[in-house]
């Protein structure tokens, strides 16, 4: 990780990342990134191999751009095998390398990228689906 602090305590200009192989070795719990949204805006890309929350429809040479307060994380599928997996032994990511590029400002993108047909269009249908599991009333 490389980064660039800010003149704000705990709030970086940006930050550089890699997600190369890797060992996930927390037990019991939900593996890939959780859905979630924050301040930061991360674009991210894939440079070869598969992304652990995004198995299908973001290949190698692809990224994505998700702006401040933009909701993201895994796809519905991806969200449903995690659940079921079995996270009792270490998981073992290999042949993969991603990478991000987190912000605090709002990344805009060219009118070109906004008009490329190479754009997913239907991108945001990867959550369509997901289904909740908690259960306010279960004791853990």
């Amino acid at each position: 990780m490389l980064q660039s602090v800010s003149n704000t305590p705990g709030v970086d200009t940006i930050d550089f990342v890699i997600f190369p192989p890797r060992v996930l070795a927390m037990q019991d719990t939900f593996r890939p990134p959780w859905f979630h949204r924050n301040v930061a805006s991360e674009f991210m890309g894939l440079i070869h191999g598969a992304y652990d929350a995004k198995a299908e429809g973001f290949v190698p040479g692809g990224a994505s751009l998700h702006n401040c307060m933009t909701g993201h994380g895994p796809d519905a599928e991806t969200f449903e095998k995690a659940v079921a997996a079995d996270t009792s032994k270490p998981h073992y990511i290999t042949d993969t390398m991603a990478f991000m590029f987190e912000t605090r400002l709002v990344i805009r993108p060219t009118r070109y990228a906004l008009e490329t047909s190479q754009l997913q269009q239907e991108y945001a249908t990867c959550w369509e689906g997901i289904k909740k599991h908690f259960d306010a009333a279960a004791k853990g």
